[in-house]
Protein backbone atom coordinates (compact mmCIF):
# COMPACT_ATOMS: atom_id res chain seq x y z
CA UNK A 1 0.00 0.00 0.00
CA UNK A 2 1.64 3.25 -1.19
CA UNK A 3 1.00 6.67 0.34
CA UNK A 4 -1.55 8.84 -1.49
CA UNK A 5 0.77 11.75 -2.29
CA UNK A 6 -1.77 13.44 -4.57
CA UNK A 7 -4.41 13.71 -1.86
CA UNK A 8 -1.72 14.84 0.55
CA UNK A 9 -0.61 17.60 -1.83
CA UNK A 10 -4.15 18.87 -2.44
CA UNK A 11 -4.87 18.87 1.28
CA UNK A 12 -1.73 20.92 1.81
CA UNK A 13 -2.67 23.32 -1.01
CA UNK A 14 -6.14 23.76 0.49
CA UNK A 15 -4.59 24.60 3.87
CA UNK A 16 -6.86 22.07 5.58
CA UNK A 17 -6.01 19.93 8.59
CA UNK A 18 -6.84 16.25 8.85
CA UNK A 19 -9.58 16.99 11.34
CA UNK A 20 -10.88 19.84 9.19
CA UNK A 21 -11.20 17.58 6.16
CA UNK A 22 -12.99 14.91 8.20
CA UNK A 23 -15.53 17.46 9.50
CA UNK A 24 -16.21 18.77 5.99
CA UNK A 25 -16.62 15.28 4.55
CA UNK A 26 -19.11 14.45 7.31
CA UNK A 27 -21.01 17.65 6.51
CA UNK A 28 -21.05 16.97 2.77
CA UNK A 29 -22.29 13.46 3.53
CA UNK A 30 -25.24 14.80 5.55
CA UNK A 31 -26.47 16.69 2.49
CA UNK A 32 -26.71 13.29 0.76
CA UNK A 33 -28.45 11.64 3.69
CA UNK A 34 -25.33 9.87 4.93
CA UNK A 35 -24.50 9.58 8.64
CA UNK A 36 -20.69 9.79 8.55
CA UNK A 37 -18.53 10.08 11.66
CA UNK A 38 -14.99 10.37 10.31
CA UNK A 39 -12.19 11.80 12.44
CA UNK A 40 -8.59 12.84 11.73
CA UNK A 41 -7.43 9.24 12.12
CA UNK A 42 -9.49 8.21 9.07
CA UNK A 43 -7.85 10.95 6.99
CA UNK A 44 -4.43 9.73 8.12
CA UNK A 45 -5.32 6.23 6.89
CA UNK A 46 -6.42 7.60 3.50
CA UNK A 47 -3.12 9.44 3.16
CA UNK A 48 -1.26 6.22 3.93
CA UNK A 49 -3.01 4.60 0.95
CA UNK A 50 -6.25 3.16 2.29
CA UNK A 51 -9.13 3.72 -0.14
CA UNK A 52 -12.24 5.36 1.37
CA UNK A 53 -15.47 3.42 0.97
CA UNK A 54 -18.73 4.20 -0.75
CA UNK A 55 -19.35 7.78 -1.79
CA UNK A 56 -16.48 9.21 0.25
CA UNK A 57 -14.07 9.63 -2.74
CA UNK A 58 -16.72 11.76 -4.47
CA UNK A 59 -17.21 13.74 -1.28
CA UNK A 60 -13.49 14.40 -1.08
CA UNK A 61 -13.55 15.80 -4.63
CA UNK A 62 -16.53 17.97 -3.70
CA UNK A 63 -14.97 19.33 -0.50
CA UNK A 64 -11.53 20.00 -1.95
CA UNK A 65 -12.96 21.41 -5.18
CA UNK A 66 -15.08 23.90 -3.21
CA UNK A 67 -12.10 24.96 -1.13
CA UNK A 68 -9.74 25.30 -4.12
CA UNK A 69 -12.43 26.82 -6.39
CA UNK A 70 -11.81 24.41 -9.24
CA UNK A 71 -12.95 21.00 -10.38
CA UNK A 72 -11.15 18.18 -8.59
CA UNK A 73 -11.42 14.67 -10.05
CA UNK A 74 -10.84 11.22 -8.59
CA UNK A 75 -7.57 11.04 -10.55
CA UNK A 76 -6.53 14.37 -9.01
CA UNK A 77 -6.85 12.93 -5.50
CA UNK A 78 -5.21 9.63 -6.40
CA UNK A 79 -8.45 7.64 -6.22
CA UNK A 80 -9.12 6.87 -9.87
CA UNK A 81 -10.03 3.43 -11.15
CA UNK A 82 -8.18 0.86 -8.99
CA UNK A 83 -5.37 -0.82 -10.88
CA UNK A 84 -5.32 1.73 -13.69
CA UNK A 85 -1.97 3.51 -14.19
CA UNK A 86 -1.91 7.12 -13.16
CA UNK A 87 -1.79 9.37 -16.24
CA UNK A 88 1.64 10.96 -16.10
CA UNK A 89 1.39 12.71 -19.47
CA UNK A 90 -1.89 14.30 -20.40
CA UNK A 91 -3.20 17.35 -22.16
CA UNK A 92 -5.02 18.16 -18.90
CA UNK A 93 -2.13 20.32 -17.79
CA UNK A 94 -3.74 21.30 -14.52
CA UNK A 95 -3.86 17.70 -13.35
CA UNK A 96 -0.27 17.16 -14.42
CA UNK A 97 0.86 20.18 -12.40
CA UNK A 98 -0.79 18.81 -9.26
CA UNK A 99 0.81 15.41 -9.72
CA UNK A 100 4.19 17.03 -10.29
CA UNK A 101 3.84 19.14 -7.15
CA UNK A 102 2.86 16.02 -5.21
CA UNK A 103 6.09 14.33 -6.27
CA UNK A 104 8.16 17.35 -5.24
CA UNK A 105 6.47 17.44 -1.86
CA UNK A 106 6.99 13.72 -1.28
CA UNK A 107 10.64 14.02 -2.27
CA UNK A 108 11.18 16.97 0.05
CA UNK A 109 9.65 14.90 2.86
CA UNK A 110 11.95 11.98 1.95
CA UNK A 111 9.07 9.56 1.59
CA UNK A 112 10.49 6.00 1.62
CA UNK A 113 8.47 4.80 -1.40
CA UNK A 114 10.36 7.23 -3.63
CA UNK A 115 13.87 6.37 -2.50
CA UNK A 116 15.24 3.37 -4.31
CA UNK A 117 12.27 3.11 -6.69
CA UNK A 118 13.27 1.28 -9.85
CA UNK A 119 13.03 3.10 -13.18
CA UNK A 120 10.26 2.01 -15.50
CA UNK A 121 11.20 0.03 -18.60
CA UNK A 122 9.54 -0.98 -21.85
CA UNK A 123 6.55 1.02 -23.08
CA UNK A 124 6.24 3.23 -19.94
CA UNK A 125 9.84 4.35 -20.48
CA UNK A 126 9.36 5.09 -24.18
CA UNK A 127 5.88 6.64 -24.06
CA UNK A 128 6.90 10.05 -22.64
CA UNK A 129 9.35 10.58 -25.51
CA UNK A 130 6.75 9.47 -28.06
CA UNK A 131 4.16 11.84 -26.58
CA UNK A 132 6.68 14.68 -26.69
CA UNK A 133 7.24 14.04 -30.39
CA UNK A 134 3.61 13.72 -31.42
CA UNK A 135 0.31 15.65 -31.19
CA UNK A 136 -1.75 16.83 -29.47
CA UNK A 137 -0.11 20.10 -28.46
CA UNK A 138 -1.20 22.37 -25.62
CA UNK A 139 -3.17 25.12 -27.38
CA UNK A 140 -3.66 27.30 -24.29
CA UNK A 141 -1.74 27.00 -21.01
CA UNK A 142 -3.28 30.04 -19.28
CA UNK A 143 -4.62 29.55 -15.77
CA UNK A 144 -6.60 31.37 -13.09
CA UNK A 145 -5.24 31.17 -9.57
CA UNK A 146 -4.68 33.05 -6.36
CA UNK A 147 -1.54 34.98 -7.33
CA UNK A 148 -0.59 36.84 -10.48
CA UNK A 149 2.55 35.53 -12.21
CA UNK A 150 4.75 37.90 -14.20
CA UNK A 151 8.10 38.08 -15.96
CA UNK A 152 9.90 38.79 -12.68
CA UNK A 153 8.73 35.44 -11.33
CA UNK A 154 9.94 33.48 -14.33
CA UNK A 155 13.22 35.39 -14.14
CA UNK A 156 13.62 34.16 -10.56
CA UNK A 157 13.13 30.56 -11.69
CA UNK A 158 15.75 30.95 -14.41
CA UNK A 159 18.20 32.44 -11.93
CA UNK A 160 17.51 29.57 -9.52
CA UNK A 161 18.21 27.02 -12.26
CA UNK A 162 21.60 28.62 -12.92
CA UNK A 163 22.36 28.76 -9.20
CA UNK A 164 21.59 25.10 -8.56
CA UNK A 165 23.37 23.97 -11.71
CA UNK A 166 26.55 25.70 -10.54
CA UNK A 167 26.14 24.20 -7.07
CA UNK A 168 25.78 20.75 -8.65
CA UNK A 169 28.93 21.20 -10.70
CA UNK A 170 30.97 22.23 -7.66
CA UNK A 171 29.50 20.10 -4.87
CA UNK A 172 27.68 17.24 -6.62
CA UNK A 173 24.09 16.12 -6.82
CA UNK A 174 23.91 14.57 -3.34
CA UNK A 175 24.60 17.91 -1.69
CA UNK A 176 22.47 19.96 -4.10
CA UNK A 177 19.39 17.80 -4.33
CA UNK A 178 17.58 18.80 -1.14
CA UNK A 179 18.07 22.47 -1.92
CA UNK A 180 16.53 22.38 -5.38
CA UNK A 181 13.64 20.13 -4.33
CA UNK A 182 12.88 22.52 -1.49
CA UNK A 183 12.80 25.39 -3.96
CA UNK A 184 10.44 23.49 -6.27
CA UNK A 185 8.05 23.13 -3.34
CA UNK A 186 8.20 26.62 -1.91
CA UNK A 187 9.18 28.79 -4.87
CA UNK A 188 7.81 27.01 -7.93
CA UNK A 189 4.62 25.09 -7.13
CA UNK A 190 2.74 28.23 -5.92
CA UNK A 191 3.57 29.99 -9.21
CA UNK A 192 2.28 27.08 -11.30
CA UNK A 193 -1.00 27.34 -9.39
CA UNK A 194 -1.22 31.09 -9.99
CA UNK A 195 -2.84 33.23 -12.69
CA UNK A 196 -1.10 33.77 -16.00
CA UNK A 197 -1.76 34.32 -19.67
CA UNK A 198 -0.87 31.79 -22.34
CA UNK A 199 2.34 33.64 -23.22
CA UNK A 200 3.46 34.04 -19.61
CA UNK A 201 2.41 30.48 -18.87
CA UNK A 202 4.67 29.09 -21.58
CA UNK A 203 7.55 31.15 -20.21
CA UNK A 204 6.76 29.85 -16.71
CA UNK A 205 6.54 26.23 -17.84
CA UNK A 206 9.82 26.51 -19.72
CA UNK A 207 11.62 27.92 -16.68
CA UNK A 208 10.09 25.21 -14.49
CA UNK A 209 11.14 22.52 -16.95
CA UNK A 210 14.75 23.69 -16.71
CA UNK A 211 14.61 23.54 -12.91
CA UNK A 212 12.98 20.11 -12.82
CA UNK A 213 15.64 18.79 -15.21
CA UNK A 214 18.35 19.85 -12.74
CA UNK A 215 16.45 18.08 -9.95
CA UNK A 216 16.49 14.97 -12.11
CA UNK A 217 20.22 15.33 -12.71
CA UNK A 218 20.80 15.57 -8.96
CA UNK A 219 18.67 12.44 -8.35
CA UNK A 220 20.63 10.63 -11.09
CA UNK A 221 23.88 11.74 -9.49
CA UNK A 222 22.57 10.43 -6.14
CA UNK A 223 21.92 7.04 -7.83
CA UNK A 224 18.15 7.24 -7.37
CA UNK A 225 17.40 6.27 -10.94
CA UNK A 226 13.65 5.74 -10.70
CA UNK A 227 13.15 9.17 -9.18
CA UNK A 228 15.51 10.77 -11.68
CA UNK A 229 13.51 9.25 -14.53
CA UNK A 230 10.27 10.67 -13.11
CA UNK A 231 11.83 14.13 -12.94
CA UNK A 232 13.08 13.83 -16.53
CA UNK A 233 9.61 12.76 -17.68
CA UNK A 234 8.11 15.74 -15.86
CA UNK A 235 10.62 18.09 -17.46
CA UNK A 236 9.80 16.68 -20.88
CA UNK A 237 6.06 17.26 -20.34
CA UNK A 238 6.79 20.83 -19.21
CA UNK A 239 8.99 21.38 -22.25
CA UNK A 240 6.19 20.26 -24.55
CA UNK A 241 3.69 22.57 -22.85
CA UNK A 242 6.13 25.47 -23.19
CA UNK A 243 6.41 24.89 -26.94
CA UNK A 244 10.23 24.88 -26.78
CA UNK A 245 11.45 21.93 -28.86
CA UNK A 246 15.09 22.60 -28.04
CA UNK A 247 14.38 22.30 -24.31
CA UNK A 248 12.61 19.02 -24.95
CA UNK A 249 15.59 17.72 -26.93
CA UNK A 250 17.87 18.69 -24.01
CA UNK A 251 15.70 16.67 -21.61
CA UNK A 252 15.74 13.70 -23.99
CA UNK A 253 19.55 13.98 -23.98
CA UNK A 254 19.40 13.52 -20.20
CA UNK A 255 17.33 10.38 -20.76
CA UNK A 256 19.92 9.19 -23.30
CA UNK A 257 22.67 9.63 -20.72
CA UNK A 258 20.65 7.71 -18.14
CA UNK A 259 19.95 4.93 -20.65
CA UNK A 260 23.70 4.60 -21.26
CA UNK A 261 24.31 4.31 -17.52
CA UNK A 262 21.61 1.63 -17.23
CA UNK A 263 23.13 -0.20 -20.25
CA UNK A 264 19.97 0.28 -22.29
CA UNK A 265 22.05 0.97 -25.40
CA UNK A 266 19.36 0.46 -28.04
CA UNK A 267 17.06 2.76 -26.13
CA UNK A 268 19.84 5.35 -25.97
CA UNK A 269 20.22 5.18 -29.76
CA UNK A 270 16.46 5.51 -30.29
CA UNK A 271 16.05 8.40 -27.86
CA UNK A 272 18.97 10.31 -29.39
CA UNK A 273 17.48 9.81 -32.84
CA UNK A 274 14.10 11.09 -31.60
CA UNK A 275 15.69 14.24 -30.18
CA UNK A 276 17.70 14.93 -33.32
CA UNK A 277 14.68 14.36 -35.55
CA UNK A 278 12.04 16.21 -33.55
CA UNK A 279 14.03 19.30 -32.57
CA UNK A 280 14.92 19.89 -36.22
CA UNK A 281 16.08 23.43 -36.87
CA UNK A 282 15.73 24.32 -33.20
CA UNK A 283 18.55 21.91 -32.34
CA UNK A 284 21.67 23.87 -31.38
CA UNK A 285 25.19 22.75 -32.40
CA UNK A 286 26.14 22.10 -28.78
CA UNK A 287 23.20 19.81 -28.08
CA UNK A 288 23.56 18.14 -31.47
CA UNK A 289 27.20 17.35 -30.80
CA UNK A 290 26.40 15.78 -27.42
CA UNK A 291 23.51 13.72 -28.80
CA UNK A 292 25.63 12.40 -31.69
CA UNK A 293 28.52 11.62 -29.32
CA UNK A 294 26.30 9.71 -26.89
CA UNK A 295 24.71 7.86 -29.79
CA UNK A 296 28.22 6.92 -30.91
CA UNK A 297 28.97 5.58 -27.43
CA UNK A 298 25.81 3.47 -27.50
CA UNK A 299 26.75 2.00 -30.88
CA UNK A 300 30.26 1.28 -29.58
CA UNK A 301 28.83 -0.70 -26.66
CA UNK A 302 26.58 -2.55 -29.11
CA UNK A 303 29.70 -3.50 -31.11
CA UNK A 304 28.64 -1.54 -34.21
CA UNK A 305 31.93 0.20 -35.05
CA UNK A 306 30.74 1.63 -38.37
CA UNK A 307 27.72 3.39 -36.88
CA UNK A 308 29.77 4.53 -33.88
CA UNK A 309 32.43 6.17 -36.07
CA UNK A 310 29.75 7.81 -38.25
CA UNK A 311 28.15 9.34 -35.14
CA UNK A 312 31.56 10.48 -33.88
CA UNK A 313 32.13 12.29 -37.18
CA UNK A 314 28.77 14.07 -36.88
CA UNK A 315 29.50 14.98 -33.27
CA UNK A 316 32.85 16.53 -34.18
CA UNK A 317 31.32 18.45 -37.09
CA UNK A 318 28.57 19.88 -34.85
CA UNK A 319 31.10 20.76 -32.13
CA UNK A 320 33.00 22.84 -34.67
CA UNK A 321 29.91 24.99 -35.19
CA UNK A 322 29.37 25.89 -31.52
CA UNK A 323 29.42 29.65 -30.97
CA UNK A 324 29.77 30.93 -27.39
CA UNK A 325 26.86 33.16 -26.43
CA UNK A 326 24.54 31.68 -29.06
CA UNK A 327 23.43 28.72 -26.94
CA UNK A 328 20.62 28.53 -24.33
CA UNK A 329 21.57 28.19 -20.66
CA UNK A 330 20.74 24.49 -20.58
CA UNK A 331 23.43 23.54 -23.09
CA UNK A 332 26.16 25.32 -21.16
CA UNK A 333 27.38 21.91 -20.01
CA UNK A 334 28.68 21.28 -23.54
CA UNK A 335 32.01 22.95 -22.86
CA UNK A 336 35.20 22.58 -24.93
CA UNK A 337 36.48 19.05 -24.49
CA UNK A 338 33.16 17.41 -23.61
CA UNK A 339 32.75 15.79 -27.01
CA UNK A 340 36.39 14.66 -26.83
CA UNK A 341 35.84 12.74 -23.61
CA UNK A 342 32.62 11.19 -24.97
CA UNK A 343 34.47 10.13 -28.12
CA UNK A 344 37.38 8.82 -26.03
CA UNK A 345 35.03 6.48 -24.17
CA UNK A 346 33.53 5.22 -27.43
CA UNK A 347 36.98 4.60 -28.94
CA UNK A 348 38.15 2.90 -25.76
CA UNK A 349 35.19 0.55 -26.03
CA UNK A 350 36.09 -0.14 -29.67
CA UNK A 351 39.64 -1.00 -28.59
CA UNK A 352 41.42 1.90 -30.34
CA UNK A 353 43.60 2.98 -27.42
CA UNK A 354 45.88 5.44 -29.32
CA UNK A 355 42.93 7.36 -30.78
CA UNK A 356 41.10 7.23 -27.43
CA UNK A 357 44.14 8.67 -25.67
CA UNK A 358 44.46 11.52 -28.16
CA UNK A 359 40.84 12.46 -27.50
CA UNK A 360 41.26 12.15 -23.72
CA UNK A 361 44.39 14.33 -23.76
CA UNK A 362 42.50 17.00 -25.73
CA UNK A 363 39.61 16.81 -23.25
CA UNK A 364 41.90 17.17 -20.22
CA UNK A 365 43.71 20.12 -21.80
CA UNK A 366 40.47 22.08 -22.36
CA UNK A 367 39.00 24.29 -19.61
CA UNK A 368 36.19 22.67 -17.62
CA UNK A 369 34.17 23.13 -14.46
CA UNK A 370 35.22 21.13 -11.39
CA UNK A 371 32.98 18.14 -12.02
CA UNK A 372 33.87 17.91 -15.71
CA UNK A 373 37.54 18.09 -14.83
CA UNK A 374 37.29 15.00 -12.60
CA UNK A 375 35.44 13.08 -15.30
CA UNK A 376 38.06 13.92 -17.94
CA UNK A 377 41.02 13.08 -15.72
CA UNK A 378 39.43 9.74 -14.82
CA UNK A 379 39.07 8.81 -18.48
CA UNK A 380 42.64 9.87 -19.27
CA UNK A 381 44.06 7.96 -16.28
CA UNK A 382 42.29 4.75 -17.29
CA UNK A 383 43.56 4.95 -20.86
CA UNK A 384 47.13 5.74 -19.77
CA UNK A 385 47.12 2.80 -17.36
CA UNK A 386 45.72 0.44 -19.98
CA UNK A 387 48.42 1.51 -22.42
CA UNK A 388 51.06 0.65 -19.84
CA UNK A 389 52.10 4.27 -19.24
CA UNK A 390 51.95 3.75 -15.48
CA UNK A 391 54.00 6.84 -14.56
CA UNK A 392 51.62 9.22 -16.27
CA UNK A 393 48.54 7.18 -15.32
CA UNK A 394 49.38 7.32 -11.62
CA UNK A 395 50.08 11.05 -11.75
CA UNK A 396 46.77 11.69 -13.53
CA UNK A 397 44.91 9.51 -11.03
CA UNK A 398 46.34 11.48 -8.11
CA UNK A 399 45.35 14.76 -9.76
CA UNK A 400 41.85 13.38 -10.28
CA UNK A 401 41.51 12.32 -6.63
CA UNK A 402 42.62 15.73 -5.39
CA UNK A 403 40.22 17.50 -7.77
CA UNK A 404 37.28 15.37 -6.53
CA UNK A 405 37.65 16.46 -2.90
CA UNK A 406 34.53 18.10 -1.52
CA UNK A 407 32.19 16.69 -4.18
CA UNK A 408 29.26 14.51 -3.17
CA UNK A 409 28.42 12.48 -6.26
CA UNK A 410 27.77 8.78 -6.61
CA UNK A 411 28.48 8.95 -10.35
CA UNK A 412 31.92 10.45 -9.76
CA UNK A 413 32.52 7.78 -7.13
CA UNK A 414 31.92 5.21 -9.85
CA UNK A 415 34.70 6.87 -11.83
CA UNK A 416 37.01 6.84 -8.81
CA UNK A 417 36.36 3.13 -8.24
CA UNK A 418 37.13 2.34 -11.89
CA UNK A 419 40.47 4.15 -11.68
CA UNK A 420 41.28 2.54 -8.31
CA UNK A 421 40.65 -0.92 -9.77
CA UNK A 422 42.90 -0.16 -12.74
CA UNK A 423 45.62 1.06 -10.38
CA UNK A 424 45.44 -2.16 -8.39
CA UNK A 425 46.21 -4.12 -11.55
CA UNK A 426 49.30 -1.98 -12.20
CA UNK A 427 52.68 -3.07 -10.86
CA UNK A 428 54.19 0.40 -10.96
CA UNK A 429 55.66 1.56 -7.68
CA UNK A 430 53.36 4.52 -7.04
CA UNK A 431 50.16 2.76 -8.03
CA UNK A 432 49.45 1.38 -4.54
CA UNK A 433 49.78 4.82 -2.96
CA UNK A 434 47.46 6.37 -5.55
CA UNK A 435 44.92 3.58 -5.05
CA UNK A 436 45.08 4.11 -1.29
CA UNK A 437 44.46 7.85 -1.76
CA UNK A 438 41.32 7.11 -3.77
CA UNK A 439 40.21 4.45 -1.29
CA UNK A 440 40.48 6.99 1.51
CA UNK A 441 38.22 9.36 -0.38
CA UNK A 442 35.69 6.59 -1.02
CA UNK A 443 35.47 5.79 2.70
CA UNK A 444 34.06 9.23 3.47
CA UNK A 445 30.25 8.77 3.63
CA UNK A 446 27.99 10.85 1.41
Amino acid sequence: MLPNTQLDALLDEAGMSHAGLAVRVNGAGRTRGLALRYEHTAVARWLKGQRPRGQVPDLLCEVLGARLRRTVTLDDIGLGVPGAPAPVHTTALCGFVERAAALWRSDAQQRPHLRGAAPVTGTPAVLPVWEWENPPEDNDVSRSGSCRVGHADTGTLRAARTHYEQMYRKAGGVATRARIVGFLNTGTAPLLRGSYSDATGRELLRATGGLVAIAGICAYDSDEQGLAQRYFHQALRLAKASGDRALGAYVVALLVNQALFMREYRQAVAFAEAALRTAGRELTPALGSDLHAMQGKAYAYLGDAGSALACIGRAEEAAGRIRPGAEPDETGYVQPGLVNVQVAEALLRLGDLPAARAQAVAAAAAPAHDRGRVHRLAMLARIELRQGDADRGVATAVEMAVQARGMESRRLRDRLRDVRDDLRETRFGGADEAAALIEGALRVPL
